[in-house]
């Protein structure tokens, strides 16, 4: 049985002393994950861009090369900076994908059909995971808290809260894919694109405060890499102690051989 799937008895209550760490610790992994406010800019400008270009003249092949080109260029920022870059990456992905699909069809609203099908997918990922037993935020978030997957067999009232988490990011995903899809199909391209844009922070930040809720509640998180590190060391000193054992033992042997000549 490995450090990752191994029961443990400590599991139901979050030690009083350690309260406000386990807050901090959430805190500071959930700031890690989601990109903080850095991530949330990245995320929102290339189509706040598109959408103020197109408002403006109707130019979708100016508005989307904008929208590419600011996305690249925070990438680039990022990268001179050595900062984690995943991102940026992903945010000129989506952009990129946006842009080849509005080219191809000459519909400008098709900009936003690949972030909205990806909204969906993730929506229906995280209530497919939940159900199967295996949250997705707990995927996301586990090796963040340096955990991996012990939450799953080893820290049930962990387990719970990513459920709970992961719930509350896929109902709240589709609600907001409940407004886009028929926007989609009856506004034009600025309506859409403007609700996009209003619909970028306020329900990402709920989600998130709502994993901290439930993650700031639950028991700690079980470091499995220290565990680990812990386990290696002991290994180590118990070697060492059987070779000087060995080596002691070797050397009295070789005294009572020496006195018996």
């Amino acid at each position: 049985m490995t450090s990752l799937d191994k029961p443990t008895q400590d599991t139901g209550q979050t030690p009083p002393d350690d309260g406000h760490d386990s807050r901090a610790v959430t805190e500071a992994a959930l700031f890690e994950a989601f990109g903080g406010i850095r991530g949330m800019v990245e995320t929102v400008l290339p189509g706040l861009l598109f959408v103020t270009i197109y408002t403006i003249n109707k130019d979708l092949h100016l508005s989307a090369l904008a929208a590419l080109g600011v996305a690249v260029v925070m990438l680039i920022v990022r990268l001179l900076r050595r900062d984690t870059v995943k991102h940026a990456f992903s945010g000129v992905f989506g952009v990129a994908f946006g842009v080849v699909f509005a080219m191809f069809t000459g519909n400008a609203k098709d900009f936003y059909l690949p972030g909205m099908l990806y909204t969906l997918g993730l929506a229906i990922a995280y209530i497919v995971t939940t159900l199967a037993g295996v949250p997705l935020i707990g995927l996301m978030l586990g090796p963040v808290f340096k955990e991996n997957l012990s939450w799953r067999t080893r820290n049930p009232g962990r387990k719970k809260a990513y459920a709970k988490a992961s719930w509350a990011w896929g109902l709240i995903l589709l609600a907001k894919c409940a407004i886009l899809f028929p926007l989609y199909w009856w506004a034009d391209t600025t309506q859409l694109g403007w609700v996009l844009v209003i619909l970028k922070i306020p329900p990402f930040l709920l989600a998130v405060w709502l994993t901290w809720v439930f993650l700031a509640k639950a028991p700690p998180p079980i470091d499995v890499f220290a565990e680990m590190e812990a386990a290696e060391q002991a290994e180590k000193a118990e070697k060492a102690e059987r070779e000087r054992a060995a080596a002691e033992s070797g050397e009295a042997t070789g005294g009572r051989h020496r006195r018996g000549a």
